[in-house]
């Protein structure tokens, strides 16, 4: 089944997206304005991203939601953005500081620019177990850093302190860089929680596709007005990002920059409470994050691949799943959109769990992630080779190795293999999961003949 095959099948099968992009099929937001025939290029009238001087400039003004910010759309996706902001200060002195938690985008542009960088501290959550925030900076040496790199909120909308961070960094005068990926929707209403850019960051990458409803690829890129390095990231912008943009993701932007505007809560808290009752109701257990876009289901006994199961059986589709619960990403409700919801909820009452099949026990799994300071190099490995994972502790990765989800490198290139995460990753595999770098329990190493 080829891919417009597949996707006309999910179509037919009136699937129900509990997933990104924040459009959820189409049924939320305004992209009814939008259709294939606007698909054009840079003719008479229609400006020049790279050079906007007329209606992309026009629009782009409409970015207005934070005082002293300059707003940039950006149609290679968030990546392009962090991509340019690593590539602008790979000229100074220094190191950048990350959070472990860092996209890949990040790693590779530091590998791309063979910059050193230094990670923070960091905090593991109780519900996710998954790195959910940074440790207090203000012990650590912050002498060579020439840029911060924070992930807020992580893949799971769980937020920290990152106010306390940003004015830490501030004191010692370091541009801050947030990967606000999944909270483009932040101050979206008083429900939830507020952008970076409330705190001060310097520059700040909204996945607007993930959570509004926008394109896939469709973000938005924030700088201070003041920033010293602004020009030079604009410049690599230019040369990172496509020299044939698409007018259908900029118009996109600007129709979710619209439904930012005018949004109203009041639906999407009733139907939130509704569908965390039915659900209840039915036997499972649900979870609250800091963001409430976002919801962990669980349900004693069953793995989080199992219950993703039993949601796609009724044709609804999650973000993710791991060893314990899936991942649900809400939709924006909102008066007169076309989200299916009360066919959503016939369908959740509909889901039958076969207790026969139950775990006899919880599962017990976590992923040794590390949460002290230490440095991450640029490493070149010229010589490599395949070997079985479950012989490779000892050996140095000769590339990130990433489970799925949520896409956080347990192993970075460089890095010495432990026994505890092979032990980890065996079990992750064999529990259904994927790891980005692992093919058929096959690792690359260093070859060190």
């Amino acid at each position: 089944m080829n891919i417009n095959e597949k996707l006309k099948s999910l179509n037919d099968h009136d699937a129900i997206s509990l997933h990104v992009p924040g459009h959820h099929n189409h049924t939320i937001g305004y992209l009814d304005e939008i259709n294939l025939a606007m698909d054009m290029t840079e003719i008479t009238g229609l400006d020049d991203l790279h050079q906007p001087e007329s209606c992309i400039k026009m629009s782009m003004f409409e970015l207005n939601r934070y005082p002293g910010y300059y707003g940039q759309y950006l149609v290679n996706g968030t990546t392009v953005g962090i991509l340019s902001a690593i590539y602008a200060v790979a000229h100074l002195d220094g190191e950048v500081l990350i959070s472990r938690n860092a996209h890949k985008s990040v790693f590779n542009a530091l590998n791309l620019t063979k910059q050193d960088a230094k990670f923070m501290p960091m905090t593991i959550s109780d519900k996710t177990n998954q790195y959910n925030g940074v440790a207090s900076l203000r012990d650590l040496d912050l002498n060579n850093i020439k840029l911060a790199i924070f992930t807020y909120p992580n893949y799971y909308g769980e937020t920290f302190d990152i106010e306390e961070s940003i004015k830490i960094l501030k004191e010692h005068q370091i541009p801050v860089l947030v990967d606000e990926a999944h909270g483009a929707h932040f101050g979206i209403s008083s429900y939830f929680p507020k952008s970076s850019m409330t705190y001060g960051a310097d520059i700040v990458v909204q996945s607007y596709h993930k959570t509004l409803p926008a394109l896939t690829m469709g973000s938005v890129l924030y700088m201070r007005e003041d920033l010293e390095i602004k020009a030079n990231i604009q410049q690599y912008l230019k040369m990172l990002q496509t020299s044939s943009p698409s007018y259908l993701i900029m118009a996109s932007l600007e129709s979710a920059e619209k439904f930012y505007k005018q949004f109203d809560d009041q639906r999407f808290k009733y139907n939130r409470q509704t569908f965390i009752e039915t659900m209840e109701n039915v036997g499972f257990e649900v979870g609250s994050l800091e963001d409430p876009l976002k919801l962990i289901v669980s349900y004693r006994g069953l793995s989080g691949f199992e219950i993703q199961k039993l949601f796609e059986d009724v044709h609804i589709y999650v973000e993710l799943c791991d060893y314990k619960f899936v991942l649900l990403v809400l939709p924006l409700w909102h008066e007169s959109d076309k989200f299916p919801f009360e066919d959503m909820i016939d369908r959740v009452r509909n889901i039958k769990v076969n207790v026969e099949h139950q775990l006899k026990e919880e599962v017990q799994f976590k992923l040794p992630y590390e949460t002290d300071s230490t440095m991450y190099r640029y490493n070149n490995i010229e010589k490599t080779k395949m070997m079985d994972l479950n012989t490779s502790y000892g050996y140095i990765a000769a590339e990130d190795i990433v489970p799925y989800p949520p896409g956080i490198p347990v192993i970075l290139k460089g890095e010495n293999i432990r026994k505890e995460i092979v032990d980890s990753l065996l079990q992750w595999l064999d529990r259904g999961g994927r790891v980005e770098g692992i093919l058929n329990k096959q690792i690359k190493v260093k070859d060190e003949q």
